[in-house]
């Protein structure tokens, strides 16, 4: 038996990158998957992977800013799935620039998909966890807002935010035996990663102890240990999957 057969995740950013691999991975492990992503077309696309290699999903498109549209889908889907195991809080978006060139809009956009998104997810599936009193939220944060980084400063704001809503929803659902967990990944594998120019990624690269990249198989690995009942006494800590890089 799998370890998280039976089991209901809902992964939102689903559609590509680190969020795919996530979904992909807990459906492989069992879990019935609800694939979020801004566009239905991206939700469909992994959902109908999932499904070709013999798991179970289903897609479903969201802003996860727009709090109606959250508490919509979300009490829908607890309606019809009679509650949700996993909530991974993935969706994210990036609007670089120094500060003192930063709109006001680029730092909503980022703040708002980023933190809000996370807020409002987790709000809408607060008393169902409580209820239930098992169940397990990762939020999937950045090294980025361990150590900031120029020309981000909103998106490290987003990122350390994420953080420490992670420790203070932790605490306030412990004792109902929700587990909450973030994940901070380094530089990972993507196609923003092959768009860097050679002498870019190799400055990168020197500040990397493991000398290479992560990819976001090393991210979904480490989402299915926090998922699984392996990470049961695991609650509150942000999980750097970095190759070193800020140890």
């Amino acid at each position: 038996m799998k370890l998280l057969e039976g089991k209901k995740a809902l992964v939102t950013g689903a559609g590509r990158g680190i969020g795919k691999a996530i979904a992909l991975k807990l459906a492989s492990e069992g879990a019935h998957v609800v694939c979020v992503s801004r566009t239905q077309e991206n939700s469909d696309s992994v959902a109908a992977e999932i499904q070709a290699a013999g798991g179970s999903a289903q897609a479903q498109a969201l802003d996860v800013s727009d709090s109606a549209a959250v508490d919509s889908l979300v009490g829908a889907l607890v309606k019809e799935l009679g509650g949700i195991d996993f909530l991974v809080n993935n969706a994210g978006v990036t609007r670089d620039g120094l500060l003192m060139r930063m709109s006001e809009a680029d730092w909503d956009a980022t703040l708002n998909t980023n933190l809000k998104g996370a807020f409002l997810m987790t709000k809408a599936l607060t008393r169902m966890f409580l209820k239930q009193k098992s169940g397990a939220i990762i939020n999937v944060a950045s090294v980025i807002g361990l150590i900031g980084n120029a020309g981000q400063a909103n998106y490290a704001a987003s990122k350390a935010g994420l953080i420490g809503f992670t420790k203070s929803t932790a605490k306030e659902m412990a004792s109902r035996g929700v587990r909450v967990n973030a994940i901070a990944p380094g530089f990972i594998q993507t196609d923003m990663t092959d768009a860097l120019k050679d002498e870019t990624k190799e400055s990168i690269l020197e500040q990397i102890p493991m000398g290479q990249f992560g990819t976001a198989q090393d991210i979904a690995e480490a989402a299915f240990f926090l998922c699984s009942p392996s990470a049961r006494y695991i609650t509150g800590q942000t999980l750097v999957v970095d190759g070193g890089m800020v140890m």
